[in-house]
C-alpha cells in the first residue's frame, strides 16, 4: 500500500504533473506558471515546442527531453535527480501528461520510490469535447486512439461494442475518414460529435449520426486533431437491442442471411442495408473490403 501527503516536507523532491494548453495559450493557469518556474528541471515531451512555451511566460528553468523513445533510460536519470532532493515538473506538447501523451512510466517509477506525486490541473481535450458534444456525460470511456491495423481496430471496437458510457476517442486528420467508417461499420449509426482546433479560431464541432459524419469526412478536406465522441450501448439500447443482429458487425450480418437463409450476396447486402437504416453502398463497401 502507498500512502502520499503531497505537501508534507519529503527528504526527496516531487515530481510534478504540469498540463499545457492545447491551443489557446490563456488557459496556462498561474499554478502552472508558477509551478514550472520554482522546480529545478522540467522533463519536455519536444524541448522545441516547450520552449516556445516557456519563453512565451518567461520561465527560464533548466529543459530536459523526456519522450517515449528515451523514457528508459531518462526515466531512471530522472528518479535519480528526485531521489536526491530535485523538484521536476513534466510537460507535454499539448494537455495532460500521461494521457494519450508520455509520463504514465516516469509516475510509475516516481511511486514505486516513495517520491511524491503532484498532478496540476489543466487544459484537456477529452473532457471539453465530451462536454460541447450533446451526448451523456454521466458515464464516459475514454479511450484515445485506436489501433493503425484495421484487424486490431475492429477487436477493441467489438469489446466496446457494449459499452453502455459515451465513448471518447482521439484520432490524427489523415486517419480520420478510416477510423469513423469502421466504427459505423460496427458500432452502427450511433449518434455521435467530432471536434477538431479545440480552443483555437477554427473551432468547430460537427454534430450527427455516425453515417452523416462519415459522408462528411468523405466530402471535406481534413485539418486539425479530432476529439470522437460517440453514443454509448444504453442510450441505443432501446431501439436496437430487441434486434437479434444488433451485436452483429455488418460483414457478419450479411454473412448470416448468405448463410443461414441462402440469399445471394447481393440479397443479403440489400437486406442488411433495410434493416439497419443504412445506405446501400454502405453495406456493399464494408462487406467487399472485409472479403478481400
Amino acid at each position: 500500500m502507498n500512502v502520499q501527503k503531497s505537501f508534507m516536507d519529503h527528504d526527496q523532491g516531487t515530481l510534478y504533473i504540469v498540463p499545457t494548453p492545447i491551443g489557446n495559450l490563456e488557459d496556462m493557469t498561474f499554478r502552472a506558471v508558477n509551478t514550472l518556474k520554482e522546480v529545478d528541471m522540467i522533463g519536455a515531451e519536444d524541448t522545441r515546442n516547450s520552449r516556445k512555451l516557456l519563453n512565451h511566460f518567461e520561465i527560464s528553468t533548466t529543459l530536459v527531453s523526456y519522450h517515449e523513445h528515451n523514457k528508459h533510460t531518462k526515466g531512471p536519470e530522472l528518479i535519480e535527480r528526485l531521489s536526491g532532493g530535485k523538484d521536476i515538473a513534466i510537460v507535454s506538447d499539448a494537455g495532460m501528461p500521461g494521457v494519450s501523451d508520455p509520463g504514465t512510466d516516469l509516475v510509475q517509477r516516481a511511486i514505486e520510490a516513495d517520491i511524491p506525486v503532484v498532478v496540476l490541473p489543466g487544459a484537456n481535450a477529452a473532457l471539453p469535447a465530451l462536454a460541447g458534444s450533446g451526448l451523456s456525460t454521466e458515464e464516459f470511456y475514454f479511450h484515445g486512439f485506436l489501433p493503425r491495423k484495421k484487424k486490431d481496430r475492429a477487436a477493441v471496437l467489438e469489446k466496446l461494442q457494449s459499452i453502455q458510457a459515451t465513448l471518447i476517442f482521439y484520432e490524427s486528420p489523415h486517419r480520420l475518414k478510416e477510423m469513423l467508417s469502421h466504427v459505423h461499420e460496427i458500432l452502427g449509426d450511433r449518434k455521435a460529435s467530432l471536434v477538431r482546433e479545440l480552443t483555437k479560431r477554427y473551432e468547430e464541432y460537427i454534430r450527427g449520426g455516425l453515417g452523416e459524419l462519415v459522408d462528411w469526412a468523405h466530402s471535406e478536406q481534413i485539418r486539425g486533431e479530432f476529439c470522437v465522441v460517440i453514443e454509448g450501448a444504453g442510450d441505443v439500447e432501446s431501439e436496437d437491442s430487441h434486434q437479434w443482429w444488433a451485436h452483429l458487425s455488418l460483414v457478419d450480418h450479411v454473412q448470416h442471411y448468405i448463410e443461414n437463409d441462402g440469399m445471394r450476396n447481393k440479397e443479403a447486402i440489400k437486406q442488411t442495408a433495410l434493416d439497419r437504416k443504412l445506405p446501400k453502398r454502405e453495406v456493399y463497401q464494408a462487406y467487399h473490403v472485409e472479403e478481400k
